[in-house]
């Protein structure tokens, strides 16, 4: 089952795979910047001028490219969330490339939350974010969210569109589990 709007009632039957997604187009920005980087420190290899040396030039091109590759490879992998929850477990891809992931079995969740409001500002910017009081978190836009219990006592937090019907998903899986588990 594919994301549904808010308004609308989502019915999901237990055999059901729901999927959602959160995107940050804002993100893209920030991954020009790494390439002006790395273009940056391609000019200065290709067309230099410098006189004071061949090591102040390697380490700006280096410099350059690296600081260019990290911003690169570090925003676009937190473009976007895709969330996968089945009968067994709810598993979170990051990015194009589904790096990185995380599957967490439902049989270690003790609860879902809606949260109406998640930002960067809480879990100290944008990815893969770890708080000492707050748990782990996958955020990559400024919205709701859901929040996981863990049976550890830790909470994963993720921003996706149409947070409610991943955690009435959730929520129905859960008590289904426990049913089957007492008969």
């Amino acid at each position: 089952m594919r994301d549904q709007p808010h308004d609308e009632h989502v019915e999901t039957a237990l055999t059901d795979v729901w999927t959602g997604r959160a995107t940050n187009r804002a993100q893209w920005i920030l991954a020009l910047g790494g390439c002006a980087f790395m273009a940056l420190g391609i000019e200065l290899a290709v067309d230099s001028a410098w006189t004071s040396g061949v090591a102040p030039l390697a380490m700006s091109v280096v410099g350059c490219i690296a600081a260019g590759l990290l911003v690169l490879f570090g925003t676009i992998a937190f473009v976007h969330v895709a969330v996968k929850v089945d009968e067994d477990t709810l598993e979170v891809r990051c990015g194009h490339i589904g790096l990185p992931r995380r599957r967490i079995p439902l049989s270690q969740i003790v609860g879902a939350d809606f949260v109406a409001r998640v930002t960067p500002r809480q879990w100290g910017g944008w990815g893969y974010r770890w708080r000492p009081h707050q748990g782990t978190a996958v955020v990559v836009r400024r919205g709701e969210g859901l929040v996981l219990r863990l049976g550890d006592g830790h909470t994963f937090t993720i921003t996706v569109d149409n947070a409610e019907a991943a955690v009435r998903v959730i929520r129905d899986r859960l008590r289904s589990g426990a049913a089957g588990a007492t008969h």
